[in-house]
């Protein structure tokens, strides 16, 4: 049978030689010329001075909320749509995750609705930009600065996303990326923060190594975390990175025909877009329901699936999450979450794999 996968890595360029290359050199571990050779390009990309690269992406999210000294007992604002992550690394650090509802035209959180949920205990807000989209960063930085909180971009799924002519990752205090196999930059696993603060990076990359001391070796002056990236996973960040616009490129392509196939359905809602000073990236291409919910979802991704094509649900609320239940305030969340299926989006999915899928959607939408 056709099998559509809903994404794979596209390792198409320098990624077997510069592997082989750490193999032939015995440069395997957390030291060697890629790590640094990656930090460098990933920092030049985001228009940046300093990129610190990790092991993955949760531990760069809780390495940054150490680094900017969340404690036990703190506040962190997070969107209520979001992967588990972005709640756990707050949680990591004993504080609490207070979640926000989105604003539907973006899936982001939705600054209208951020100072009702600031407190004394507020140290800070993360916006993650949900698949590829860019948060309303602007609205976001003049609340944090009002309040005096700082703010994090999650950007594990926004890789080359834009606002303002400025790439995500330029545009908080810090910022925290993913690496891992069905991101559009793919080292396997991997993850990096990146800030344009010098003494937070030094803070980042001391905590990062055990707490090490840089100046005096095997000297450890507060308790730090292995959280260090290997010259292998970075070799394959840098031939990543070499090939990264083209990558873009490839799935704006791919996300028109979507949008091209999928404008004659019925029973299918698309997201309203950007606005015009961002650029989204299309990580995963998501299509929703026009009514229903989760046990219709179901029934739809069952009949794909039967057919060849590979699909997941969107996220699922924050609130819902047993370590995280609250009561349900969230309806623009819940509402869209229910209703979110994430159709196959990597640079192997052709034209005609788009026909395929958008025509196979289309009978299945008729019979569910």
């Amino acid at each position: 049978m056709r099998r559509i996968a809903l994404a794979q890595p596209h390792l198409a360029g320098n990624e077997r030689a510069y592997v082989l290359d750490c193999i032939d050199s015995n440069w395997i571990s957390s030291i060697g010329k890629y790590v640094t050779e990656f930090e460098q390009r990933f920092a030049s990309f985001c228009g940046v001075p300093h990129a610190i690269a990790t092991n993955n992406g949760t531990t760069a999210l809780h390495l940054a909320l150490v680094a900017l000294g969340l404690q036990a007992g703190d506040e962190v604002l997070v969107p209520d749509l979001t992967y588990i992550a972005t709640a756990n690394a707050v949680q990591y650090c004993g504080a609490t995750p207070v979640f926000v509802d989105i604003d539907e035209h973006t899936l982001n959180i939705d600054p209208a609705l951020v100072e009702a949920q600031i407190t004394p205990r507020t140290k800070g807000i993360i916006a993650v930009h949900l698949y590829g989209h860019p948060a309303d960063m602007m609205a976001l930085q003049l609340i944090a600065r009002r309040h005096g909180l700082w703010l994090v971009e999650d950007a594990a799924e926004a890789h080359g996303a834009e606002i303002g002519g400025r790439r995500v990752g330029s545009l908080g205090d810090c910022a925290t990326f993913s690496f891992f196999g069905n991101k559009i930059i793919t080292t396997g696993e991997g993850g990096m923060v990146t800030t344009t603060d010098a003494a937070l990076a030094a803070r980042l990359r001391l905590l990062r190594g055990q707490g090490m001391d840089p100046d005096r070796r095997y000297w450890f002056p507060v308790v730090g975390f292995n959280y260090r990236i290997t010259n292998i996973q970075a070799a394959l960040g840098v031939a990543q990175m070499e090939t990264v616009d083209a990558s873009l490129d490839a799935r704006d392509r791919l996300a028109a025909w979507y949008l091209e196939d999928l404008a004659p359905l019925e029973g299918l809602v698309l997201t309203k877009g950007t606005q015009p000073c961002m650029r989204r990236v299309h990580w995963m291409f998501n299509v929703f329901l026009a009514d229903g919910g989760e046990e219709r979802r179901a029934r739809v991704m069952e009949a794909l699936d039967q057919r060849g094509i590979e699909t997941r649900p969107m996220f699922y609320p924050m609130h819902l999450m047993p370590p995280y239940a609250t009561p349900d305030r969230f309806p623009v969340t819940t509402s869209w979450a229910a209703r979110g299926i994430t159709l196959p989006t990597h640079q192997g999915v052709t034209r005609d794999d788009v026909h395929y899928i958008c025509q196979q959607l289309q009978a299945v939408l008729g019979g569910s």
